[in-house]
């Protein structure tokens, strides 16, 4: 369960950072090509095309990063059970 709310919140995170860095990527586009601005099409393009983008692939990447770290429990403790820690020890 832990794994899949860590998952949703790679989504959303990733998301919200993808579309923002789509923005950034798009505003780049517009000036680097001379997007004509004429009826606000680089705006358009920008927030059509550029932002969208960015969202679905930061939203993919985030969902897969987190959940990556989640199902690595041996390297980021997710939920650990403190008294079983010592015995877990004695046991090597």
């Amino acid at each position: 369960m832990k794994v899949a709310l860590l998952v949703i919140l790679g989504l959303f995170l990733g998301a919200l950072g993808g579309a923002a860095l789509g923005i950034g990527a798009g505003l780049a586009w517009v000036e680097i090509a001379h997007t004509t601005s004429f009826e606000g099409h680089s705006g358009m393009l920008v927030f059509f095309t550029f932002m969208p983008l960015g969202a679905v692939i930061g939203g993919i990447g985030g969902a897969a990063l987190f959940g990556l770290l989640a199902m690595r429990d041996d390297a980021i403790a997710i939920e650990r059970n403190p008294a079983a820690e010592p015995a877990r020890r004695r046991d090597r």
